[in-house]
């Protein structure tokens, strides 16, 4: 097992453009495409793969025109285990190309194969492919469901057949960090020179878990989406993978966190997708504090309640609400903002209407409707 505190070099690939456009009814339009490739860039992505060739002459376009923009970044194209699909790709001018190939009993059924077809091909495509491109790489499609024996052969002749990069994908999202530990630390030993990528669905709430897990048991990549779009409960989602891994778990990186909620907030907006409230690293909620007890300790201590701070990714500073968690520190705090100044024992003589009114209304209380509260109470405890 790898150790857990190593500082290796976790290459990133996001695939936005591809598995995340393929969630039921978002369509990316070309200028959307180009702004997500641009700031994907600017934050430091390692990889990104940008499209299907085999879609045709538009998906083409749009795959040539990322490329003439000349990012720091890597390019690559997703091909299914065609030749044609692998010369489209060519075409389009990508450094890389990753080639999928179904490998578990359920797929190869659904597409009439057998694994025999699936190493014959494994064999020439790569073959090929190292003809048009720079890197290449291989996905075994529902890995997780692939018999072990099958896929640890199949990871062999990747790499004697001479691809750079071997992708395990959790198609269907059924697996858990236990599992994925198991498989990935077998993986490693099985093909020791070869570089292992994690592609993980969230089917199960886990997609994040096993992603972490995956570079904790030896992966040497991950494939990510931004915000986790995918199809059905979407895919791994780069800002939490990459916070897990690099801000907390201290696994080397130059991700430029201070833009990722603007990354995340322009693929919301392309993909008509609006970024729950307590989605975690860039939600709003996730910086904004009620709790009585929370918001005390805050206010003396940002690192109280706070495992990191709202501007590290780039938002503005924690917020304090007024509900029927609050606590005297808040209320102080919040009055303060609007210019009234109040003691702590004021304060708590005002958590009871606080409540009232939060409890009436079942909802937050804004500052104006504090500052009212307040204000009847000062004229009730003080008459002329």
């Amino acid at each position: 097992m790898v150790n857990l505190n190593d500082k290796r070099k976790i290459w990133m690939v996001d695939t936005t453009l591809r598995d995340g456009e393929q969630a039921p009814g978002v369509v990316f339009h070309t200028h959307e495409k180009r702004e997500i490739a641009r700031a994907l860039d600017r934050i430091g992505i390692d990889e990104i793969e940008v499209g299907i060739p085999a879609m045709g002459d538009g998906a083409c376009q749009d795959i040539r025109g990322i490329v003439q923009m000349n990012l720091s970044c890597i390019l690559s194209s997703w091909c299914r285990a065609a030749r044609e699909d692998i010369e489209a790709a060519a075409a389009c001018n990508t450094a890389g190309v990753h080639i999928s190939f179904p490998t578990s009993s359920l797929l190869l059924k659904t597409f009439d194969k057998d694994e025999a077809w699936v190493m014959d091909s494994l064999e020439r495509l790569v073959g090929v492919a190292r003809k048009y491109f720079d890197r290449v790489s291989v996905g075994a499609q529902d890995a997780t469901r692939t018999r072990r024996d099958f896929l640890y052969g199949f990871a062999r002749l990747a790499f004697e057949a001479g691809a750079d990069r071997l992708r395990i994908a959790d198609t269907v999202g059924m697996i858990s960090p236990l599992m994925v530990m198991k498989t990935m630390t077998d993986l490693v030993c099985q093909v020791p020179d070869l570089d292992i990528e994690f592609h993980g669905h969230n089917d199960l709430g886990m997609a994040t878990a096993n992603a972490v897990t995956a570079v904790d048991a030896g992966a040497s990549s991950l494939s990510v989406t931004v915000n986790g779009l995918g199809e059905r409960a979407g895919n791994a989602p780069l800002e939490e993978v990459a916070m897990a891994l690099f801000e907390v778990g201290g696994y080397g990186a130059t991700l430029d966190f201070s833009q990722m909620t603007d990354l995340c907030c322009l693929v919301a907006k392309a993909s008509g997708r609006e970024i729950p409230g307590s989605k975690p690293i860039v939600g709003k909620n996730v910086f904004c504090h009620e709790s009585g007890i929370h918001c005390s300790g805050l206010l003396k201590d940002a690192a109280s309640y706070q495992l990191f701070q709202p501007e590290r990714v780039g938002k503005e500073a924690c917020e304090y609400v007024i509900g029927y968690h609050s606590g005297s520190a808040a209320i102080c705090h919040v009055l303060e903002k609007q210019g009234v100044f109040i003691d702590k024992a004021a304060a708590r003589r005002l958590i009871p209407l606080v409540r009232q009114k939060a409890r009436r209304q079942k909802r937050l209380l804004t500052p104006l409707e504090l500052a009212e509260l307040y204000h009847q109470f000062w004229k009730l405890s003080c008459p002329v």
